[in-house]
């Protein structure tokens, strides 16, 4: 796998409000690999945005190390830094365009910043409008586009800086459903023509399961649970891990009966009638509380959560069924 492009190392990061230390981040440590699309997710207040910043040096840690495609950030001169963040593009919530500009002429901005002459940087400027599908709108202003086109623009302008890493903080999070979709299905198809390391900033699980091989779950500033984002979706083990994938339970915890458990359905196994074919063998009802189907990186994943009999060994028995039958299985004891 060789050495990550992004490796963050015992990560705090302090701020001084009102006379009193805020702790933002405890002691992170995550290794993020050349052309990964890594889920940063928590809460709202959890610190993701903050690790984020600090990826970059737009907040300087206070204490712990981290290092860009082979680079200790905190050792680099003013200069050098300056250097290094070229390589590091950001997408933002709220598009960040130059409403006076035109969309091409936003798209060519940092290339003039840097210096390249005007013919070369229109001409880039319009390969990556065609990337993001938006050569026709080449010379309208950002008032004229809807929200999901202003993201294109602005993924554009980051593209044509060449960078190795993307960083998305809640870029979609202003967007509709299905313009969110678009474009996580175009971070995708960049990831893949180009290679880039995207790292995902979210709040929202459906934006890391949509399109995230990895996810890191942020918890009041500590490091909750990291991992693949099928094995955190088919066991979370953590706490705050629980309550981001079990979101929409709300009603399975209003349930009084016990013996409550989640399965989880590969493409495989959804096919196959499970439950009626184990209420049969058993001579036994369950309750089917939660059902739901989740789109995993382009795969999808049905999951039910069930109310087992009271009876004890019956459960047992209906569990070990379950399992036998190539399930993913999880008791539920806390669902928030």
């Amino acid at each position: 796998m060789g050495e990550p492009i992004i490796k963050i190392e015992h990560l705090d990061k302090q701020f001084k409000v009102k006379d009193m230390d805020v702790q933002a981040l405890k002691d992170i440590s995550l290794d993020i690999h050349k052309g990964d699309i890594y889920g940063i997710i928590g809460m709202s207040g959890a610190g993701k945005s903050t690790l984020v910043r600090c990826l970059n040096f737009l907040e300087k840690p206070t204490g712990g190390r981290v290092i860009v495609d082979g680079k200790n950030l905190a050792e680099l001169s003013e200069k050098d830094l300056r250097e290094a963040r070229k390589d590091i593009g950001m997408i933002f919530q709220h598009f960040n365009l130059l409403m006076q500009r035109s969309v091409i002429d936003n798209v060519c901005f940092p290339m003039e910043i840097a210096g390249m002459k005007k013919k070369q940087a229109r001409e880039k400027a319009m390969e990556y409008l065609k990337v993001v599908g938006l050569e026709e709108k080449a010379k309208a202003y950002p008032a004229q586009l809807s929200g999901g086109q202003k993201q294109r623009v602005a993924i554009a302008r980051v593209l044509a800086s060449d960078p190795k890493i993307l960083l998305c903080d809640e870029a979609t999070s202003a967007l509709d459903p299905q313009t969110t979709k678009s474009i996580l299905q175009l971070l995708k198809e960049i990831n893949q023509k180009y290679g880039i390391t995207i790292v995902i900033i979210t709040h929202e699980m459906s934006v890391v399961q949509e399109i995230c091989s990895h996810v890191a779950i942020i918890d009041h500033g500590n490091l909750a649970e990291f991992g693949l984002v099928e094995d955190i979706f088919l066991s979370p083990k953590s706490k705050e891990g629980r309550k981001l994938i079990y979101q929409g339970y709300e009603k399975v915890a209003e349930m009084k009966g016990k013996r409550c458990v989640r399965i989880v359905f590969s493409e495989n196994s959804s096919f196959e009638p499970v439950i009626s074919n184990m209420v049969m063998a058993f001579k036994s009802p369950v309750n089917i509380l939660y059902a739901n189907t989740r789109n995993l990186d382009g795969v999808a994943k049905g999951e039910m959560v069930l109310q087992l009999p009271e009876d004890k060994l019956l459960a047992k028995k209906m569990t070990a069924y379950l399992k036998n039958a190539k399930l993913s299985v999880e008791e539920l004891k806390d669902y928030v």
